[in-house]
């Protein structure tokens, strides 16, 4: 068994349904040494842009139309969600726990499911982007996870309605009178309070 370390994502994924990016981040930890950097670098998801675009067409490959949730591929741990026309993945070392891979899997994937009220697909991806990279940076940061619980990730993404009611403000005579009126009498109020 390797040592215990907190970076246990290695990637998560969203691709369409020919296998092409949606959204994708690669995590690496920050201080390695020189023999786990070349480890690192000839591994199947390497640090290149085409390494990881010809691992994930290969990943696709092997898990498009499959029911498998949970998979070992090229010396990884996968999760993985297919929907209508996306796929979600989560990309985990062989020795990582995977209870603690599922849990954080689960908490991006239902997280995703209440900020995208309409249902997890790829126009609604692009057109809620920013939520849906946002609530998998508030569950993992640099391959270490956390946030589990969805309803937390999900609130901390989209704003939350304003409490303030809008005033609607007319500009014809009755709307000033009525702002006029309303006016004098929280001011005569805060007059009675005072004295």
């Amino acid at each position: 068994m390797s040592a215990l370390s907190l970076y246990s994502v290695q990637a998560v994924l969203l691709l369409d349904n020919e296998g092409k990016r949606i959204y994708t981040k690669y995590y690496h930890p920050p201080h390695l040494t020189s023999e786990q950097q070349l480890s690192i670098e000839q591994n199947p998801i390497g640090t290149s842009t085409k390494q990881q675009n010809d691992f994930e067409l290969r990943l696709f490959k092997k898990t498009h139309k499959q029911n498998a949730d949970i998979l070992i591929f090229e010396d990884h741990l996968i999760l993985c969600k297919e929907y209508v026309d996306t796929v979600l993945y989560l990309v985990g070392s062989i020795d990582e726990n995977e209870l603690v891979l599922q849990q954080a899997f689960s908490a991006i994937k239902d997280s995703l499911e209440l900020i995208l009220a309409t249902g997890i697909d790829k126009k609604n991806i692009l057109e809620h982007y920013d939520m849906v990279a946002l609530a998998i940076d508030e569950s993992i940061d640099d391959g270490i996870i956390l946030e589990t619980d969805p309803a937390t990730i999900a609130s901390r993404v989209t704003k939350p309605p304003s409490k303030d009611a809008q005033i609607n403000i007319e500009l014809s005579e009755k709307g000033l009178l009525s702002a006029w009126g309303f006016a004098k009498s929280k001011l005569a109020e805060r007059l009675q309070q005072g004295i």
